[in-house]
């Protein structure tokens, strides 16, 4: 019995490697793929969110990533005005909290309850202050709650290239936070599954009355860092520094480098630069001192005159040689003529 074991746990293993293999050779879209992501979210749902609402902690050397970050807010019937004037201001510090502009961090807003209304796209606004202003227009829709719906109108419209987002090739994060108080009247998992598959990473965000079954379904794994829940509207605002420690990307040069005079970041990396007058060396680190090539030149004053003059010969000998080309070129067939006779 104990021989046995350790092939069984071997063959377990093995099966699961493959599963994991198979899953990440799909192409996304694929509905293997999204089903494989579904069936992966259902296993983890048992799992309770770990994430607490301690906003204490962030990291001083944390900066903001680019992003495509779409937030998909919940305006329906159970949402009070004064609650949802709540959510605005969220929305309002976590524009505050990251890096916008055009190559930076681009944000959309997509509003939803029965139907839904994208307030504005990523391509719309790229300065804090006009986000701001279009976030502060922003008016509750009441009646339903059809997240499903929502999700899906923000992978076909507002995760779209004409919209703004950043082409694949980019690599630029593509999220959505999603922040809901009640249970959808619609279904939820096929389409969050879909917009994961095409590269989206959800935060699911439940408010007071949300449902978490439907907040585990909707969000990515691992549902600890992305299913968050506050008891009111009123503390909401304590989520901004937790996303912002969330969203954010570390400095890699302000953690340590080994680059000896510059450490330029770039994204999740690095390179190293040179102080002018140095280059930078074989192995792309370290730097030498610019070697300054000297050149001799025989008579650097040439006037003017001097170079005229230096053409006009050129030109006469050039004329000379092909006139002596020439003549020679006759009397060979002169002599070619009194050969023959």
């Amino acid at each position: 019995m104990m021989k046995s074991f350790p092939w069984s746990l071997l063959y377990c293993a093995s099966l699961l490697l493959s599963d994991v293999l198979g899953t990440y050779h799909l192409n996304a879209g694929d509905p293997h793929l999204i089903a494989a992501q579904s069936y992966a979210q259902t296993r983890n749902n048992g799992r309770p969110p770990l994430r607490t609402l301690n906003p204490a902690k962030t990291d001083s050397q944390c900066r903001s990533r680019p992003l495509d970050l779409v937030f998909i807010i919940d305006s329906s019937r159970s949402v009070r005005p004064g609650e949802f004037e709540k959510v605005k201001i969220f929305l309002a510090d976590m524009v505050d909290t990251l890096v916008v502009g055009s190559e930076a961090t681009r944000v959309a807003v997509v509003n939803y309850a029965s139907t839904v209304k994208i307030e504005f796209l990523l391509k719309d606004h790229f300065n804090k202050p006009d986000m701001k202003k279009a976030i502060s227009r922003i008016e509750p829709l009441a009646a339903g709650t059809m997240t499903g719906l929502a999700i899906k109108t923000a992978v076909n419209e507002a995760f779209t290239e004409q919209s703004g987002a950043r082409p694949r090739s980019r690599n630029i994060s593509k999220v959505a936070i999603i922040v809901t108080d009640g249970r959808p009247q619609d279904q939820v998992e096929e389409v969050s599954a879909t917009a994961r598959a095409s590269g989206i990473e959800i935060y699911a965000v439940g408010v007071d009355r949300a449902d978490m079954r439907s907040l585990q379904l909707m969000a990515s794994i691992p549902l600890e860092d992305h299913v968050f829940y506050v008891e009111t509207y009123g503390v909401i605002e304590k989520l901004t520094s937790k996303f912002r420690e969330t969203l954010c990307g570390l400095d890699p040069c302000a953690i340590g480098h080994d680059c000896e005079h510059i450490c330029v970041n770039s994204n999740a990396s690095y390179y190293c630069k040179c102080r002018n007058g140095y280059i930078l060396n074989a192995d792309k680190k370290t730097c030498s001192l610019k070697q300054v090539k000297v050149e001799v030149v025989e008579d650097p004053c040439k006037c003017e005159a001097r170079l005229a003059f230096q053409k006009q010969t050129q030109a006469a000998i050039q004329q000379l040689t092909a006139k002596l080309a020439d003549v020679s070129g006759r009397i060979e067939r002169l002599e070619n003529m009194v050969g023959r006779a």
